[in-house]
């Protein structure tokens, strides 16, 4: 198209063999020569005799290697980037299902104020949003390399064209659109910058932690009985223990996110040590962890998204929960309707601290339940609100905006990014051993 002595023939030649591909020929080629770029240029030659000549011209390995990483890694978040989206809207169902419906929040693992079973879940949804617009950023950010030559000058190029930089140009931009590409690196060496793969990598380590953290709350809400994730009607949780329902798929997305954390290590020490316009140790090691982080986390978020189709909450459990604490909580809430009904403050708190301790003795050292409201019953002074403790013990009056957060958080922060993706979410996972 640009003027160089290349034939038809030759094109249709080298199209017609695309799919015919002796890779034992090709194996046996690396093994002689060692390089495999130049190894399938032998086997395509010998595919394509008419078009031998021009196979490869004024081309480096980089120009194959790096670009075809570049398709791969943009094509590799379009497959994740539904996948993720299916996850965010399941969770998204479940939020809205359960946006009312208090439930203990915890600090340090300890009881603190009351949330919501959807106000929780909007927590992991957020994260996951966040993540889910690092991948498209970095999907859209990923430029070709293009032709550029052996270190990036276009030398060979140049002189292919006898000194003409227009086509040179011109040739980067046709071979750059042909690949599905918008932008090209503009200067390269060898290589494109590895802090590419940094970017790319970066976003799928920070979604295995978005991961490890759901799955974690989801392992230790199934140790409460509160939620579980899905469990199969002949599954078997333990080899030992009949009765067990050991939640495993959490527990193999953590296991999973893990390695995928760690995977991020590898591009920042690649793009650490790149001599000048490069050197070949990375070569192996990006074999290894690009295509591990993008397996890694595909395996995560299919996995995710079957424990999302099915997690089951246990309301009972969760309101016998609450009843064991919200005594506890609910002390504030106390102290002011007796200053409404006209008692002093501090005489309040003093009476409901020592209450408070003789119930907590009993909760921790008798193993009893915790009777801190049937004290408070008992008590003349407090006769004023007796009338009023069961609307002062309502969960729902201690979940403070929760539901409403729930709503608005769907509505402007989550559902306007499922939008690109409406047509892939009717998808299911059946997971396979």
């Amino acid at each position: 198209e640009l003027g160089l002595p290349i034939t038809q023939e030759q094109l249709q030649e080298m199209k017609s063999n695309l799919e015919n591909i002796d890779f034992k020929m090709a194996a046996e080629e690396e093994k002689k020569l060692r390089h495999d770029v130049m190894a399938h240029v032998h086997t395509f030659a010998h595919c394509c005799p008419n078009a031998a000549a021009i196979i490869h011209l004024g081309a480096t390995s980089c120009y194959v290697g790096d670009n075809t990483d570049l398709i791969v890694l943009r094509d590799g978040f379009d497959i994740l980037l539904p996948k993720l989206a299916r996850v965010i809207n399941r969770l998204t169902d479940f939020a809205q299902k359960y946006a009312d419906l208090p439930t203990l929040g915890f600090t340090h693992y300890q009881p603190a104020q009351l949330t919501t079973v959807g106000k929780r879940c909007c927590l992991w949804l957020q994260d996951l949003c966040m993540d889910l617009r690092n991948l498209e950023r970095a999907r859209n950010e990923l430029r070709f390399r293009g032709v550029k030559g052996t270190t990036g000058t276009q030398a060979s190029f140049l002189q292919l064209f006898e000194g003409d930089y227009r086509k040179v140009e011109e040739l980067d931009r046709l071979v750059t659109e042909m690949a599905g590409f918008k932008q090209t690196y503009l200067v390269t060496g060898q290589t494109y910058s590895r802090k590419v793969d940094i970017d790319s990598l970066a976003v799928l380590s920070s979604l295995g932690a978005t991961v490890h953290k759901i799955c974690t709350d989801i392992r230790l809400l199934a140790n409460l009985k509160e939620v579980e994730e899905p469990f199969e009607k002949d599954q078997i949780g333990s080899s030992a223990m009949p009765y067990k329902r050991n939640p495993m798929r959490s527990e193999r997305c953590c296991s999973l996110a893990r390695h995928l954390m760690t995977l991020m290590l590898d591009p920042l020490q690649t793009a650490a040590v790149q001599w000048f316009e490069r050197t070949l140790d990375d070569s192996a090691n990006r074999r290894i962890c690009l295509a591990e982080s993008f397996l890694t986390a595909d395996i995560i978020l299919s996995t995710l998204q079957n424990i999302t189709e099915g997690l089951v909450v246990y309301p009972k459990v969760i309101e016998r929960h609450i009843r064991h604490e919200l005594p506890f909580m609910a002390t504030e809430n106390i102290i002011m309707a007796m200053v409404k009904a006209g008692e002093n403050r501090q005489d309040c708190h003093e009476r409901i601290r020592v209450l408070s301790q003789q119930a907590a003795a009993v909760v921790k050292q008798e193993g009893g339940d915790n009777d801190l409201i049937y004290r408070i019953q008992e008590d003349s002074y407090f006769s004023p609100i007796h009338g009023q403790l069961e609307t002062l013990l309502d969960p729902k009056s201690f979940t403070g905006c929760a539901p409403r957060q729930v709503t608005t958080f769907l509505e402007q922060e989550v559902q306007p990014l499922l939008v690109h993706y409406a047509g892939q979410m009717e998808v299911k996972v059946e997971l396979e051993l």
